[in-house]
């Protein structure tokens, strides 16, 4: 790298290294949507949240995660790679820029935080390649570059070393930051949690998750708080008090569309909003678990998937259809869109003619990475002269307090309080119970920006467990650790779903890796799931008819193939590849 050896210079790589963090470089041969930060696909779709949608003759490698048949070539792997060992590159090129600077441009004070933002970055990419890939090389500015990381191996975790980054990052960072999108202490004190969720270490993350709850803020010096559940995906309300840390995205910034949330740029219905591209589209298993009990509001643990919840699949738009009455948990119509039900501020979905492929991908459509119809113009713009208003501002939430919250009730299941983990699961719940959060009907549903009424849209009902839902025996204590274990993983999978975690929650929970819940558990989860899917009746999910998830293989990606070969089989392919 040709820097210049002053302030300028340093500031301009840490610039480009926060730019990475979407997965979008300069250099990058693939499209954005094969490395976006939001892992729709790597985390979501291969988790069972959502199939891969709009058809299989359209971007078709993609259907390889969906039936777990992904292999080393595969383009969408070596570009998930490429951008995380190039945000590595940069945080260390930062790092070994400071000691060069001699013109008196940089001070010591900010020479700190300058590290300590660069350890954060580096942090962020290593957790990501170990995400997905589990046995990557840890890369830190003593490790030569020689024209591309070639001396390397991978022997194993590196989640020690991931928790020093975010150790030193914590202690170093300021409490507040002047731009959104850089991290203060508390975004690195939650990832260092997360980290340590991954190495199982309980009883390390619990002291730091009270401190997160207790006095965490965001970077714009604001308490960490819950807001109402949409405006976690509306580009008009981001940064607010629930983001811990969030991926910035723009548009109408000069970038030709590049800057915005360009992982997204597929996952829009076919009709309505944008009406490109299909992709994304939420499975029935996901849409079932959010029934709950009529009596009790609570989340059918065991039984969500006995049945489908009603739907339109194979029903023509011409033909009438009513949404299920039934009881249902609140935070479904903000995750997906379904026939009947207020879609945003564009109308009722109609069903079948928002989709490309019912038949095989199913009635429902993604709505997190949607923008409202009445912002339009100010919170989306054309990608790259072809994808008219698929570039969108919704920033992704990369980590939010409801996932701290949950974080918390986890680590009180295994290390903990039954009673405590209960209570913040509550608190995430309580949330959801409220009905001024709720999806509402329209005042007059042929002008649907013309605003809403306060009835609800559906039959929202939920619970909280315990005695503070009025029911003693649903309660963690009552029902011990197994059942709040349970409890608190399912929980996660409604709070959320559809934003790429999904994957990696079913991996670190698997005793496979010493996680909790047992030896083979992310295979017969997602085993369960595809006899699911497939069995529903009109459906014929051609891609997934046949497709097995295969234990001690598929709870990792492979190794791209070039990256082996570059480093002369320095670096090992995973087990079963």
């Amino acid at each position: 790298m040709n820097t210049p050896a002053n302030k300028t210079g340093v500031d301009n790589l840490l610039l480009y290294d926060y730019s990475l963090l979407d997965g979008v470089y300069a250099t990058q041969t693939t499209p954005s949507w094969e490395s976006g930060a939001d892992n729709w696909l790597y985390g979501s779709v291969a988790a069972g949240d959502a199939h891969r949608g709009s058809n299989v003759t359209d971007q078709t490698d993609g259907v390889f995660f969906e039936n777990y048949r992904v292999t080393a070539a595969e383009s969408w792997m070596l570009a998930k790679w490429e951008v995380n060992i190039l945000g590595i590159r940069y945080a260390n090129a930062v790092i070994n820029e400071l000691p060069l600077v001699k013109d008196g441009s940089v001070s010591g004070a900010y020479a700190a935080e300058v590290t300590a933002e660069a350890r954060f970055l580096r942090g962020f990419y290593e957790l990501e390649l170990a995400k997905l890939w589990r046995n990557v090389p840890y890369i830190d500015q003593t490790t030569p570059y020689n024209n591309g990381y070639t001396d390397i191996t991978n022997p194993g975790t590196i989640w020690t070393n991931i928790e020093t980054d975010f150790t030193a990052a914590m202690n170093a960072l300021p409490n507040t930051q002047a731009t959104p999108g850089r991290p203060n202490k508390y975004a690195a004190e939650a990832f260092l949690v997360k980290t340590l969720l991954f190495d199982h270490k309980y009883t390390q993350a619990k002291p730091l998750l009270t401190d997160l709850i207790n006095n965490g803020t965001t970077s714009s010096g604001v308490k960490y708080g819950l807001v109402p559940y949409a405006n976690n995906f509306n580009p008009s309300t981001k940064n607010g008090p629930e983001g811990v840390f969030v991926i910035e995205a723009y548009v109408h910034d000069g970038s030709n569309g590049v800057d915005g949330n360009s992982g997204d740029i597929l996952n829009f219905p076919t009709g309505g909003p944008a009406t490109c591209c299909g992709f994304f589209q939420p499975s029935f298993s996901f849409v079932n678990a959010f029934k709950t009990d009529p009596v009790t509001g609570l989340p059918l643990l065991d039984t969500y998937n006995n049945d489908d919840f009603k739907n339109d699949e194979g029903i023509a738009a011409t033909a009438p259809f009513t949404p299920s009455a039934a009881t249902v948990d609140s935070r479904l119509d903000w995750s997906v869109g379904r026939r009947g039900i207020p879609y945003l501020d564009w109308g009722l979905m109609p069903g079948i003619t928002w989709m490309s492929d019912q038949v095989g991908e199913g009635p429902y459509v993604n709505t997190k990475s949607v923008y409202y119809q009445a912002a339009q113009a100010t919170t989306s713009e054309t990608y790259q002269g072809w994808a008219v208003n698929q570039s969108t501002s919704n920033s992704y939430n990369a980590i939010r307090f409801a996932d701290v919250l949950l974080w918390a009730a986890e680590v009180e299941v295994e290390a903990g309080s039954l009673q405590n983990a209960e209570n913040y699961v509550n608190m995430v719940r309580t949330r959801a119970a409220d009905p001024t959060g709720w999806v509402h009907s329209y005042v007059d549903p042929s002008n649907p920006m013309g605003g809403f009424t306060t009835t609800p849209a559906a039959n929202y009902k939920v619970g909280l467990y315990g005695t503070a839902g009025g029911n003693p025996a649903t309660g963690f204590t009552a029902g011990g650790q197994a059942y709040a274990r349970k409890a608190v993983y399912f929980e996660r999978m409604l709070e959320l779903g559809m934003e790429g975690h999904r994957f990696f929650d079913l991996q670190r929970w698997d005793g496979l890796f010493g996680g909790p819940a047992g030896t083979g558990f992310m295979a017969n989860t997602i085993n369960a799931y595809l006899a699911h899917e497939t069995s529903v009746p009109n459906t014929h999910f051609a891609t997934i008819l046949d497709a097995k998830f295969v234990q001690g293989k598929n709870e990792l990606y492979p190794i791209p193939q070039s990256v082996i070969t570059a480093t002369q089989g320095k670096i090992k392919q995973n087990p079963g590849y």
